[in-house]
């Protein structure tokens, strides 16, 4: 008989994609994983593939909020070693912020959007401590422009 490992998670995550009458999609996310957070789900957007976003960013927002919250890491707490100075650890900080911008043109949103602190202040941010030798792949700034 082959034990069990409590730390493996098993499934699939089925995503159906289904037009609506007004144009729009409603993106359904089905998760069947073994410690998965809710049943089926559904995400509007205004094509396929804005569903499909929206859609796996509310999962992976949920699995990141759970990554964090078992860490059961105080804020505050700093470790030091037995001289007495502090051990300085690695974090993956996750920033996230939407918000819904009227403007006149793509770049118009965006640069309202980036201006002051708003991003920074009204994002949901989440760090994970990681091992330092943990391989992070971080987002291509020059996919943005």
């Amino acid at each position: 008989m082959s034990e069990v490992d409590p730390d493996r998670i098993t499934g699939t995550i089925t995503i159906a994609v289904l037009p609506q009458d007004n144009g729009q999609y409603v993106c359904e996310i089905s998760p069947s994983l073994s410690d998965s957070p809710r049943e089926n789900l559904q995400y509007y957007g205004q094509t396929k593939e804005h569903a499909i976003a929206i859609a796996l960013e509310q999962l992976a927002d949920e699995y990141r909020r759970m990554a964090e919250e078992r860490q059961n890491i105080d804020w505050d707490t700093v470790e030091r070693s037995e001289a007495g100075n502090p051990i300085a650890k690695h974090y993956h900080v996750i920033l996230h912020y939407e918000r819904i911008a009227e403007e006149e043109s793509k770049f118009e949103a965006m640069l309202n959007t980036i201006m002051g602190n708003t991003v920074v202040e009204n994002a949901k941010i989440t760090v994970i401590e990681i091992d330092p030798n943990m391989p992070i792949i971080q987002p291509d700034s020059s996919d943005r422009a």
